[in-house]
């Protein structure tokens, strides 16, 4: 449910506290049937949490404590301010490290579920991020995601819009960062979940059909987490089909 700010939920994560507990009870009810969890997506696009001097324990105290008021099963971290992984004091990567430790100490495995949503840059093995981004953050609370939902679009034109960008060679500006090549890093594999645009209108580029994005990962030995779309309205269980591929 996309998305919790500071200043409170927005959009269909609002929606989620407008309903009544019996109404959130039956939907989620039947999710879990399905084998299905709801959480709650943090920040976007629309929040860079340190622009404001946003303290890491207390918003993920905040977070914590409005899942387990309306029955959320967890949080996915969007944490979207690149330039916070630009300085030399590492500010993001503290930011997200610290919010990660306050996350999983309020909201224990394997009763809630934690995730983050990088951009698929932020593995770069270049020198674009001098403090590893999210390599490090991986490196020191990996534990305590259970999976990355890494957006493969939006990083510009042609990038990872092709099964061998996607899964083998990222451009010389992102090295790295394709799905083989982050795990070659050290994220497991069944950790990386495929990130794509439900449709056209979803990302400006890295857009590839879900007929695609599935043949590209039936035909890999090295099978991948799972498959994300941005948006959900766009992406419905045909796209699903299509694009999990042999997952």
């Amino acid at each position: 449910l996309a998305f919790w700010l500071s200043a409170g939920a927005w959009d269909a994560a609002a929606v989620w506290t407008m309903m009544d507990d019996a109404t959130r009870k039956s939907v989620s009810d039947s999710y879990h049937a399905a084998g299905k969890t709801i959480r709650v997506s943090m920040f976007g696009a629309t929040e860079y949490p340190l622009l404001s001097g946003g303290d890491p324990v207390a918003i993920g105290n905040s977070v914590a404590d409005f899942v387990k008021k309306y029955g959320l099963d967890g949080v996915d971290v969007d944490y979207e301010d690149s330039g916070s992984f630009q300085t030399a004091t590492g500010g993001g990567e503290d930011f997200l490290i610290t919010l990660t430790k306050t996350l999983r100490a309020a909201l224990p495995s394997p009763q809630y579920v934690i995730t983050h949503a990088p951009q698929a840059p932020y593995f770069t093995t270049a020198s674009n991020y001098p403090n590893g981004a999210y390599l490090k953050v991986h490196k020191e609370v990996g534990d305590m995601i259970d999976f990355y939902n890494i957006q493969f679009y939006n990083q510009g034109a042609g990038y990872y819009e092709d099964c061998a960008g996607l899964f083998d060679k990222s451009p010389d500006f992102f090295a790295g960062t394709s799905v083989n090549e982050i795990a070659a890093s050290g994220i497991p594999i069944e950790k990386i979940v495929i990130g794509k645009p439900g449709g056209p209108g979803d990302g400006n580029n890295g857009i590839m059909t879900p007929a695609d994005i599935g043949s590209c990962i039936s035909s890999k030995g090295n099978k991948a987490g799972g498959v994300m779309a941005w948006q959900l309205s766009h992406a419905g269980a045909d796209w699903i089909a299509a694009a999990k591929g042999g997952l």
